[in-house]
């Protein structure tokens, strides 16, 4: 492979920072135009992106200059790490956000903040590109920063609404809990490493990792997981990722599909040869990734907001990853690498498919979200219609489509993991990894289930659309002027119930051609992604996979996994592609349950109660003791030079030159006192 084009990987991330700067600047000039530096800048970016991978780099890490030095005890570079796993999540994360970013120029048209809100779409890829060819700890923990900055920025984008800016305060704050084990961990790195390097190549390299106690790796291990748990929206850091639904909906996209959640799951993947050396962490892992899946997935049962359930979708769909990650034992390390790191792959452009699909919807329903205010729209949004079928399909993990390949490749590393994990852990790990596998396998099967519902809520039975003095509907005299009128897009005035523009559609058929199509061209059947993945630093260090390059079959779960797609879509048909009495009447035989899922089983209230309302308390109690017995104390202390020198002492000051000369006398005195005295 070229070493200039290796050599220049960095210009991956700086083209889109490039359209980002000159749409900043020049906003003002391009007016309507202010999109097109930000979507050349990131497709110039996937073409490079796409070329390294077509080379498929062995591995090469690149350093450009030193960027902190302290003595002899921190030098950290930038670095940069060209190789398989870095060039393949380069060219999804372009791909899919040069798509968004065409869909949301025609999303967002007529929105008084379009420049801004391209300028931070642009940063927003700079930052994810650039966590993605960090080379080592310290430079990742840079742009994962930044990736949180900018998130909490363009989720808040419409600050002047209260639940927007609300949706950008908590998710800024619960990925600062989060953020907090990166640092740890980083620390504990820079302890234990060799000469205490943070490069991945000497940490996960196999005398960087001989170097580690078990102590250490599981340590680290949980510390990174604490991290990606709250980037990748796990349980119980996953409640701030629903709430984002507050952003515009290419932002929404763009978080779920590419960037944002995708980020912890990158990091716990790079990490994996770290990790798979602590059967205790993978296990917390795995157990961790399925609570949060099928918690996610009884969530979405049940809400009515067509944004949100693809949300709590996401927020599933991670734990299906996690659970991949976790399922790393012996030797299945490196079929459940691949396949969480897969699903991660193909789930991107589906589930950016789901998200502009329900975007167009919004958009054709005048800001309407909710699915019971709307119905039987495959006549007037034709193309909306079919797109978002073939990324249910997907999601739902229906043969061929691109979901299939990746889910089922995570159950096989379950079901594999059953049968390892013993040998691995200790006595009855097997039994716990087998449990997992069938709640995977049941939430495959909600999964499908609430995909179908919220398709045939929002596209068959009897056509409805929202009424104008819908509460949920954009006032059409006010949000083009001033910015303050809107719900999520930047169209007003327009007439509901058509499909949206070709600017629009397009990005969908795209993403649709691939939701069938990619699962194929780089999954088993090729080993294009596996052959990826091998290049990566310590993929070599794992125990060598019994299923490699797609040549054996986990018939069992291939065929289960499908069958309880298969079951949860056509339950969702017989419940909702008619009008039925069936739902409403299940609703009622298990009112609690239903309800407990309706109010997404009160977690935020209860951390509410049992964080917000003691945290706000204690702060209200240090703004006291801050106000009323710090600031009095300092007012105090500047008071004392007062007090002595004009109150105390000047008065003595008086320029009469009797008055020293008998002080001076009564001084003398008292000093010959004390002399005789003592």
């Amino acid at each position: 492979m070229s070493s200039a084009l290796i050599n220049n990987a960095w210009l991956v991330c700086v083209f889109p920072l490039i359209g980002a700067l000159v749409t900043a600047l020049a906003g003002r000039q391009l007016k309507q135009h202010a999109h097109w530096p930000v979507v050349v800048g990131i497709g110039v970016g996937f073409l490079y992106a796409f070329t390294l991978l077509l080379r498929t780099p062995e591995g090469k890490d690149l350093v450009a200059f030193s960027w902190l030095s302290v003595g002899d005890s921190l030098k950290v570079p930038i670095e940069l790490r060209v190789d398989g796993l870095s060039t393949m999540m380069l060219s999804m994360v372009t791909f899919v956000a040069t798509l968004v970013a065409i869909f949301a120029s025609g999303y967002m048209a007529g929105d008084p903040g379009y420049t801004r809100f391209f300028t931070l779409f642009g940063l927003f890829v700079f930052s994810m590109t650039g966590l993605v060819l960090s080379g080592n700890f310290l430079l990742t923990y840079a742009f994962w920063e930044g990736v949180g900055v900018c998130s909490y920025l363009l989720i808040g984008f419409w600050h002047e609404k209260p639940a927007a800016a609300a949706a950008a305060k908590k998710a800024f704050l619960v990925n600062r809990i989060g953020d907090v084990g990166f640092a740890l961990a980083i620390f504990w790195m820079w302890k234990v490493s060799a000469g205490h390097s943070l490069s991945y190549l000497s940490i996960l390299s196999h005398e960087g990792l001989a170097a580690l106690s078990e102590f250490d790796r599981t340590g680290i291990s949980l510390l990174l997981f604490w991290a990606a748990a709250a980037k990748s929206a796990q349980f119980p850091l996953y409640v701030w990722l629903p709430d984002a639904m507050e952003g515009p909906t290419p932002v929404s996209a763009l978080i779920h599909a590419a960037t944002m959640v995708t980020a912890g799951v990158y990091l716990i993947a790079r990490s994996s040869a770290l990790i798979v050396g602590s059967p205790t962490a993978q296990l917390v892992i795995c157990v961790t990734g399925c609570v949060t899946a099928l918690l996610a997935a009884l969530i979405a049962l049940t809400q009515t907001d067509l944004k949100r359930v693809m949300a709590y979708s996401t927020v599933s769909q991670l734990g299906f990853m996690f659970m991949g990650l976790g399922a790393g034992v012996g030797t299945v390390a490196q079929l459940a690498v691949v396949a969480a790191l897969f699903h991660l792959f193909t789930h991107a452009f589906f589930k950016a498919l789901l998200f502009l699909a329900s975007g167009s919807v919004m958009h054709a329903m005048g800001g309407v979200i909710d699915m019971r205010r709307f119905g039987g729209l495959w006549r007037r949004l034709p193309i909306t219609c079919a797109t978002f079928a073939l990324g249910g399909l997907a999601l739902a993990g229906i043969p061929p489509m691109a979901g299939f390949w990746s889910k089922d490749e995570i159950l096989t590393a379950l079901n594999k993991a059953s049968s390892v994990a013993n040998q691995q852990g200790g006595p009855g790990w097997g039994v716990v990894y087998g449990i997992i596998y069938w709640v995977a396998i049941l939430t495959a099967f909600m999964t499908a289930f609430y995909t179908g519902r919220a398709f045939f809520m929002t596209f068959f039975g009897p056509e409805k659309l929202p009424s104008p003095n819908d509460p949920e509907a954009e006032p059409v005299d006010a949000s083009h002027d001033n910015g303050h009128g809107h719900d999520d897009h930047g169209h007003a005035g327009h007439e509901v119930g058509h499909e949206s523009p070709a600017i629009m559609t397009y990005p969908l058929i795209v993403l649709a051609f691939c939701a069938v199509f990619v699962g194929m061209i780089f999954g088993p059947w090729t080993g294009w992604f596996e052959g990826q993945i091998e290049t990566m630093i310590g993929f070599h260090t794992l125990n060598p996979s019994e299923h490699h390059g797609g040549h054996e079959w986990d018939w069992l779960s291939i065929g289960v996994g499908t069958l309880a797609g298969l079951l949860g879509l056509g339950l969702s048909y017989l419940f909702y592609g008619q009008p039925s009495p069936i739902p409403g009447r299940l609703a009622k035989a298990i009112a609690p349950l239903y309800r407990l899922s309706l109010d997404k089983f009160r977690v935020d209230e209860f951390y509410g109660l049992l964080i917000v309302k003691p945290t706000t308390l204690l702060s209200k109690i240090a703004a006291f003791f801050d106000t009323n017995i710090i600031d009095n104390l300092v007012r105090l202390v500047a008071l004392m030079p007062r007090l002595f020198g004009r109150d105390l002492l000047a008065p003595y000051q008086n320029g009469l030159i009797q008055y020293y000369a008998a002080v001076t006398a009564f001084g003398v005195a008292g000093f010959l006192t004390i002399l005789l005295l003592f």
